[in-house]
Parts: structure tokens; sequence; C-alpha cells
């Protein structure tokens, strides 16, 4: 399958896709309307088109109990239809609602079903293999984790040793011999092909709902600080923007935000780190380089004014990440050894020397253009990420969040989720998490939007209840 390279099709990600990954896009597209009922369909009958091209008198179709086992019995719908086909599905609890709907559906259909829980129901079923001409394995897909137990692994052994072949539904379930890999959307494993099921284009170059389940549950058992340690080096001329960054931080899931900063502020859940003076200087280099080592990530330039940046420049280095925003954005560029800027469309032009296109694919192209060897995200009416390959655009957000400080409670947050995931994730997740908080604060509070409001409302849009979680 071919893509088009013009447009927004122009930054579709090619290759390989995560399981993860997948999963993002999948649930992008559900919340754009295209629901998992329908791409099921749509890969279902993929799976049996796909099937017929190898004209098999008779199928059998292997259905484990999630979405991948759906489409399996999708297939097995479709192939009844000028086929002798039958289904065996692992009937066990936890069905997938989807999955579920597909056996309702298959009790109208002349397909023979015969359900297993253990592997004495599977000893009565080795001879269907073997007279059969193609096996469909749709067992486990993108959706299994670790090596699978009785009574799938029983199946696998049976499928494996009848040497009849086997078609695996968008990934081979593990252990399985598959002489076939239909992938859905974007290919799992090398060697597959791949069928489209019609998810739209803004599901995978847009940020979504998805990019939520990209970020790790915390661990039930964990420790002050595993949420995260950010320093936030800044203030000086404008005392208020790194305790905005700072309160970002925190409402994203930092457990440890410190202020490095000339200027106190009483906000209690922060710790401040008073530096001497009225800017931050060059005698101050030796304890924020101390500071930039015990932090997760580091975020600099809130605040900070035009006359430290040599002291910026200084730090970067010692930085493992760092989120570099507002006046750090100016040549020399800091550069840690993971870096991210964060840039509205005037700063992007005075570290870059590069005017910001108005059309979207334009400004697309001029930030990829520049972001190798860093991640950028692009500030304005429609967000742009990019790490010098991928380029990804967020739209959420309102007029109302024009209002200062806004971009520094994004910083704080992007620095959180940093702590947790790439650079190019962390970005994309902030800006758009960021970007729905501004809209829940605008709708509940009407205009007058300041940034303190939009602090509060971070953590229901990104650990809120039903919100989709890795």
């Amino acid at each position: 399958m071919t893509r088009r390279r013009d447009g927004l099709y122009g930054f579709c990600e090619t290759g390989i896709i995560s399981p993860e990954r997948m999963k993002a896009i999948e649930m992008n597209a559900i919340s754009l309307g295209h629901s998992a009922d329908r791409m099921m369909e749509s890969a279902g009958r993929a799976l049996a088109d796909f099937a017929r091209e190898k004209d098999p008198n008779k199928v059998v179709v292997l259905c484990g109990k999630g979405n991948n086992g759906g489409d399996g019995m999708v297939a097995a719908r479709y192939l009844a239809h000028d086929t002798d086909v039958e289904t065996w599905y692992l009937d066990q609890q936890s069905t997938s609602p989807a999955c579920e709907r597909q056996r309702r559906l298959l009790r109208y259909c002349d397909v023979p079903v015969f359900p297993f829980r253990c592997r004495n129901d599977l000893d009565r079923l080795p001879d269907h293999l073997l007279d059969s001409d193609l096996v469909i394995d749709a067992l486990l897909g993108t959706g299994g984790a670790g090596a699978p137990r009785e009574p799938l692994d029983t199946c696998i052994s049976m499928a494996n040793e009848s040497g009849t072949p086997v078609l695996s539904a968008d990934l081979p379930t593990p252990g399985v011999r598959a002489r076939w890999v239909l992938a859905f959307h974007r290919p799992k494993t090398v060697g597959s092909e791949v069928a489209d099921i019609g998810i739209p284009i803004e599901a995978e170059v847009f940020a979504g709902p998805g990019e939520v389940t990209l970020l790790p549950r915390r661990n039930l058992m964990a420790h002050k600080g595993e949420g995260g340690r950010v320093l936030i080096i800044g203030g000086g001329p404008y005392q208020g923007a790194p305790y905005l960054a700072g309160l970002g931080a925190l409402r994203a899931g930092a457990d440890i935000v410190r202020i490095a900063s000339p200027v106190f502020e009483p906000v209690p859940d922060l710790i401040y780190e008073r530096l001497s003076g009225a800017v931050i200087s060059q005698d101050h280099i030796p304890r924020l380089i101390e500071l930039s080592r015990q932090s997760d990530v580091v975020v600099c330039g809130n605040g900070l004014g035009d006359a430290s940046h040599d002291v910026v420049c200084a730090v970067a280095s010692h930085c493992k990440k760092a989120v570099f925003d507002a006046d750090a954005l100016r040549q020399p560029l800091p550069l840690a050894e993971e870096t991210l800027y964060t840039p509205h469309a005037a700063e992007f032009t005075r570290m870059t020397g590069k005017a910001v296109p108005s059309e979207l694919s334009g400004r697309g192209r001029t930030v990829q253009s520049v972001a190798a060897g860093s991640t950028i995200l692009l500030k304005g009416a429609i967000d742009v990420i990019s790490d010098g390959t991928r380029v990804k655009f967020n739209r959420t957000g309102t007029p109302a969040m024009t209002v200062g400080g806004t971009g520094d409670v994004l910083a704080g947050v992007t620095a959180a989720l940093f702590c947790h995931l790439p650079a190019f994730d962390a970005a994309t997740l902030a800006a758009y998490i960021n970007g729905m908080a501004g809209m829940a604060a605008e709708k509940e509070l009407g205009g007058g939007l300041i940034p303190s409001d939009l602090v509060n409302y971070i953590p229901r849009e990104l650990y809120g209840t039903g919100v989709p979680r890795g």
C-alpha cells in the first residue's frame, strides 16, 4: 500500500508501529466518531478477502477474547457466504464488549462455533485442523502480553503441528508459526501485508485522547520522587512565571518541584531555592548545576529576562532532560542531553531565523526542518510538535488562553510528562492536555481566564475518571 505524501498525508508515519502507538491512534479515531465496531468490521472483512485469495475449501478461525478475536469472528461471518468455515473461541470471562457483540452475531450465521475453556475441550478438535486448508490466528494480536497460557498454549501447538498454513490477524500470537500476517492500518512486524481500516488522517497526525494512553501507570508501591523531580530556573524580572510553571508540573504529576529564583512567592506546594541578587547571574552557576544534576527534568527561561542567557547555556549541558521556554529561546541555543523547546511564533523566529508560515502543512515542514537533535513544540492556535522526523499537530485550546502565563503552565506540564515519556510524546500530550484544561476552564468560568485557573483543570483532564491510561 502506498501513501500520499502531500498535505497532511505527508506527516503520516510509515514503517513498523508499536502496539502502544496503534492503541493511541485507534483511541483518537474513536474520539473522531470512527467506532471500534466499524474498525473491527473493516479489519475482519479485509481478513476474509485475504483468506479468499488463498482459495481454501475449509477455514478454521481461532479467536481469543479480545478485539483480535472479534476481527476473526467478523472474518468468519464474511467467509461463511462461500467457504466452509468454523470458529474456535476462548470462552472465558472478561471478553471485550466488541468481541462479544461479534460472537452474538455468529449465532445467526451458518458457522459452527466451538468454545474452549481448557485443554480437554481442545482434545476433540485436532482433526478439524488437519482437514482444513487455512487457519486464521486471531487469538491475541497487539493486546497480548507475555507468553500465552493454557488453554491458548495448547491451541497454538495444535495449529503449528497440524501443518496447515496460518494467516495471523494484525500480529502473530506469540508462538504461532504464521505463513502470512495481515496488519491493520500499519504493520506491527516485519513482512506484514497491510489493510486499510478507514482510520481518519487526523487520528494519526493530530493529538487526541489516545495520547493519554501512552503515559505509564503509577506504581502502587511508589515512593516520593518516583513521580518525577523537576527544577524550574527563572524569575527575576517577571516573578510569577516560574511559579506558574512549577504548579503546572505538580498538577501534571511531578512529585518534587523546586523553583530556583531571585524572587520568592509564598506557594507552599513548591520548594524555593533562593538565589541572591535581582537576576540570575554567573555566581549562581555552581549551585544551579548541582540542582540540575539532582533533577529528572529542568525547565529554564520562565520570567528570566534577557540578562541571564550565558547562565542558561552553562547549566544546560549538565541537564539530563530540559525544557527551554520564553527567555531561554535565543541564540546560542542551550542544549541538554535531551532537549525540548517550547516557543511561540516570535520566539521560534528569534531562535531559528525562520518565519512561521500561515498554512498548516508549511508550519509542520518548517518546524520539522529545524528540529533535528531536539524536539520543538511551536505554540499557536494549532500547535506543531516535531523531533525532526515526526510531526504532530494539536488543536485543543481557546482564544481565552492568550492571557500571559498559560505558556508557563504548559512548560511545567511538559516537564512533568517528560519525566516519564520521550520528548516527542511528552510535548504532544502536554499540548493536548493544556489545551483541554483551558477549554474546560473557559466552559465553567466564561471569560477572564487566568493562568492559575488553568492549573486546577489539568489533573481532571490528565488523570480524571474515565481517562484511558497506558
